[in-house]
């Protein structure tokens, strides 16, 4: 009896962006758990699968993880080929590692399977390197939205000297800028806020630390998007990819 459950990561919106081992997941996928922002165009790779919203979005109703769990471990004991298919990678800001230690202590086997995130997709789309010699040494990764609605060490990460790339960060602009701004970062370290990340309709604002909660309100800035705080959101390079290849 298979008693896997695969943990996929879908990317960052662009099906294109899907790796192969995902695909190869989904094609032999009988039961698939989607989380919201995942890209409909990603279930053709799994077109006889039973497809299950699990979704979650920070303000809005999700489904209570315990319940997700439950639903893995049901199916995985009927031996069906469960993948629980997520935005981005399982292992950012995706619970990945939750699950797979609850339905480690069930029993049940996981495999992971990477996925890219949206934080360097959205990035490499508008050129910004997250990382570039002599300009940024490293990249920290952070959610505004935290489970118990703690305030992250702002100081610490102003001081960090890496670039900042900041998930769930539309409704705490106020509360990132003010924290970054206490911590000693400069009120004109450029930002880049990056709405729906790698999909045709992608939008980017630049800005700044003091004003970025200024700009967001006068671009309308919507969820799902990404900061990028750092001087590397100076750069437009050559590496972006033209959005002309999702006509």
């Amino acid at each position: 009896m298979n008693t896997k459950v695969w943990l996929v990561g879908a990317g960052p919106g662009d099906p294109e962006l899907l790796t192969l081992k995902a695909v190869k997941a989904l094609n032999q996928a009988e039961i698939v758990m989607i989380d919201d922002l995942v890209n409909p165009a990603v279930l053709e790779h799994c077109p006889s699968a039973r497809i299950i919203s699990v979704g979650k979005r920070g303000g809005c109703r999700s489904t209570p993880q315990a319940f997700i769990h439950r639903l893995m471990l049901r199916y995985a004991r009927q031996g069906k080929c469960v993948v629980r298919l997520k935005g981005g990678d399982p292992c950012i800001f995706g619970r990945g590692s939750e699950e797979a230690d609850w339905l480690g202590e069930h029993g049940i086997d996981v495999e992971t399977v990477n996925g890219i995130t949206a934080g360097l997709a959205g990035a490499t789309n508008c050129g910004i390197p997250l990382t570039l010699r002599g300009v940024a040494r490293g990249v920290t990764l952070v959610t505004a939205h935290t489970q118990d609605d703690s305030s992250l060490n702002w100081t610490a990460l102003a001081q960090s000297g890496t670039t900042l790339v900041v998930y769930m960060g539309v409704a705490k602009l106020a509360d990132i800028r003010d924290g970054l701004l206490a911590g000693g970062m400069s009120d004109e370290m450029p930002v880049a806020m990056i709405e729906n990340a790698s999909l045709p309709e992608q939008r980017e604002c630049r800005s700044h630390l003091a004003t970025m909660q200024d700009d967001a309100m006068a671009f309308a800035l919507k969820s799902p998007a990404i900061l990028v705080i750092g001087e590397v959101a100076r750069a437009s390079t050559q590496i972006s990819m033209p959005l002309l290849l999702h006509a």
